[in-house]
C-alpha cells in the first residue's frame, strides 16, 4: 500500500468487505502507540432522523391502521 501525495491510502476491497466498511462510512484514524487504527464512527443523525427519534413512541390512538387510512383519505 502506498501513501499518495494527499496523504491518502486505499483500504483493499477484501479488508473493506471483511470488516463491513462501505462507501460513505465515516471513519477516524486513531494513534495507538506506534500503530494507527481505522475505526468506524457513529453516523450523525440528520434533521429528519432526529425528528423521527423525538416523535417515536408518542402516538396515542386506538384506531386501527385501516381506520387511520380511511381518515387520512377522507373516506
Amino acid at each position: 500500500m502506498k501513501l499518495n501525495s494527499k496523504g491518502q491510502v486505499t483500504i483493499p476491497a477484501s479488508l473493506r468487505h471483511q470488516y463491513g466498511f462501505f462507501e460513505g462510512d465515516e471513519v477516524q484514524v486513531i494513534a495507538d502507540g506506534s500503530t494507527l487504527r481505522i475505526v468506524r464512527t457513529a453516523p450523525e443523525l440528520g434533521r429528519g432522523d432526529r425528528l423521527i427519534e423525538q416523535m417515536r413512541g408518542r402516538a396515542t390512538t386506538k384506531l386501527s391502521t385501516d381506520e387511520l387510512m380511511a381518515l387520512l383519505r377522507d373516506e
